[in-house]
């Protein structure tokens, strides 16, 4: 665990960093303000560019936005750019649509036009944007219009600029760096995630670590960070980045409904959160694709099929923390800045109000964010999961220590022994004795169960004394008693294990008016390692061996030796006691 702790330090203090030098510089030259739209309107495939000439034709209150219609059209004055460089390229985010085409509307309403289909866009490393050139622009051009066939999204529209440079459009150097940062901070999540698979293999780590891959994809596309590496197809571009954000929240719903502790959720709140977080990856997703063919709803059908999963991520979270959640405490806090940013852009996304692409930047911070804390709940979790299974571990080996011993002598049980009979037979365990107390009720019935015990007790200690590697001590109930031996001489050895139970019961039990002998019956095997017998029938045969040495008058010993396979059974001994 110390050097989970340690990784987790180096990490905290490069992610603190990151977000150091990801402030922004000093301010170098300004930009030059890149040139909006002044109007737009929405209209069937059927509408002709010289109906859209007069101003009655058009939204002019920067209200209304539509994707859902067969065509889209923007309006730039020439008043934006009449004391600038004329501008020469379009500008907008990276979505889905058919066809762009450019009219410049000259003095004397001449139009001149330029057409584009959406492969001839090309992406480049300012943002999820991608630029067309305009048609020359002249001091005689009054207006440029702008028709866009099937377009898939309204920040599409809201977004789009004219520029004279590239550099006027699109994240600044210090932006871009942030997206950077941000995207290297969530490499170290994604390596703990392995990290802590391989140590303990929980659904919850697989389920962050998708998480994280698809924030990971999300800066790349979304951020523009992959133009600066790589030039895209426009459809490449428009459909990534919102897959990837369905499918982190997805990843996201998934990962709550397994990480929080056990009862943090009910079950119907927990399979709540666990389907929605599928529903989330596939119907989202669905519209992610931007098909042509779904174009006149697949924009607000992504936003509004993925804006359950905000409100069951925060029903999950305050449910979890009334019942007193430690891990949905972390989890709220990480994702708290995550649910705001994504509400604000899922508003800005259905066109209740056009904001400028920079504010996507908040989601962005808060997804570093969201890397600090979230890996904390998961090391946290990962912690409090050892303690509770070590914890578990500790309890179960317990319980089996209780089952499989006596309570009263400590020796192992019957049940422990006839598992592990076979075993110990491999093992060479060739001699099998059998230890019953010699009119043991006789103490009960004078002295009292309490004397009864202690005698008990201190026969199991004199059997124990001899434990060793080629020794096995059993209780198997009321005063009978197994040693299993092996090695040399083990009928001498139970002989003298035999013997030694008087003197240690007189030795730790005193007050009684006779010495506690003891019988026995032994078994000693030729081949044990060979032996198919049953822990039953040897015990069978040690009984019967045991009565006859108390028919012989007790405190004494009974063997025979057995042959693998033999027929009859070898002549049964008696051996007096030298000694009570």
């Amino acid at each position: 665990m110390s050097r989970v702790r340690l990784a987790l330090l180096m990490w905290m203090a490069a992610a603190l960093m990151a977000l150091g030098l990801a402030a922004p510089a000093s301010a170098g030259t300004p930009k030059r303000a890149a040139i909006s739209a002044l109007c737009h309107a929405a209209s069937g495939p059927d509408r002709t560019t010289e109906a859209m000439i007069e101003r009655a034709a058009w939204n002019c209150t920067g209200a209304g936005w539509q994707a859902d219609a067969p065509v889209a059209w923007l309006r730039f004055e020439a008043d934006a750019w009449r004391d600038a460089s004329l501008p020469r390229h379009f500008v907008t985010r990276a979505a889905r649509h058919e066809r762009i085409t450019f009219y410049a509307l000259d003095a004397g309403g001449t139009l001149r036009g330029r057409n584009f289909d959406e492969s001839d866009g090309t992406p480049f490393a300012a943002g999820p944007v991608f630029r067309l050139p305009l048609p020359v622009l002249t001091s005689e051009t009054e207006a440029l219009l702008v028709r866009i066939d099937r377009p898939h999204s309204i920040p599409m529209l809201t977004e789009a600029v004219l520029v004279h440079d590239l550099d006027e459009a699109g994240r600044s150097l210090e932006e871009m760096m942030l997206l950077t940062l941000v995207l290297g901070m969530l490499v170290l999540p994604l390596l703990f995630d392995i990290s802590f698979y391989l140590v303990l293999r929980e659904r919850f780590v697989l389920f962050h670590a998708a998480m994280v891959v698809s924030m990971m994809g999300y800066v790349l596309f979304a951020g523009g960070v992959i133009s600066s590496v790589v030039t895209l197809p426009v459809a490449v571009m428009a459909v990534m980045a919102p897959l990837w954000w369905s499918s982190g929240c997805g990843a996201a719903l998934l990962f709550l409904s397994t990480f929080l502790e056990g009862g943090a959720l009910s079950r119907g709140m927990r399979r709540l959160t666990f389907w929605a977080g599928c529903w989330t990856i596939a119907v989202p997703g669905f519209f992610a694709l931007q098909l042509h063919a779904t174009q006149a709803f697949d924009d607000a059908g992504y936003f509004l099929a993925i804006m359950p999963s905000a409100v069951v991520v925060s029903a999950a979270l305050i449910h979890a923390i009334l019942r007193g959640s430690r891990s949905a405490k972390f989890v709220g806090v990480a994702w708290f800045p995550l649910i705001l940013t994504s509400m604000e852009r899922l508003i800005r996304g259905l066109g209740v109000y056009a904001g400028p692409s920079s504010l996507d930047l908040m989601m962005f911070v808060a997804t570093g964010i969201e890397v600090i804390v979230i890996s904390l709940a998961i090391a946290d979790r990962f912690l409090a999961i050892r303690i509770e299974r070590d914890a578990a571990l500790t309890e179960a080996r317990m319980l089996e220590q209780i089952s499989t011993r006596d309570s009263l002598t400590g020796l192992m049980n019957r049940r422990a022994i006839e598992a592990r009979f076979d075993a110990l037979l491999a093992q060479g365990f060739d001699t099998f004795a059998l230890v019953d107390l010699d009119r043991f009720k006789a103490i009960n019935d004078l002295h009292g169960h309490q004397v009864g015990d202690a005698a008990l007790v201190a026969c199991a200690n004199a059997i124990r004394m001899a434990g060793d590697r080629d020794s096995v001590a059993v209780r198997l109930g009321g005063e009978e008693f197994v040693v299993l031996l092996r090695g040399e001489r083990t009928l001498e050895r139970a002989e003298a294990l035999r013997q030694a139970i008087p003197r240690r019961i007189a030795q730790d039990v005193p007050g009684l008016d006779l010495p506690v002998t003891a019988s026995m019956g032994v078994i000693v095997l030729a081949q044990a390692t060979r032996h198919a017998m049953q822990f039953s029938e040897f015990y069978a045969r040690a009984d019967a061996l045991m009565y006859e040495a108390k028919a012989s008058g007790r405190n004494r010993l009974a063997y025979e030796r057995l042959t693998v396979f033999s027929q009859p059974p070898a002549p049964r001994r008696t051996r007096e006691s030298k000694a009570a």
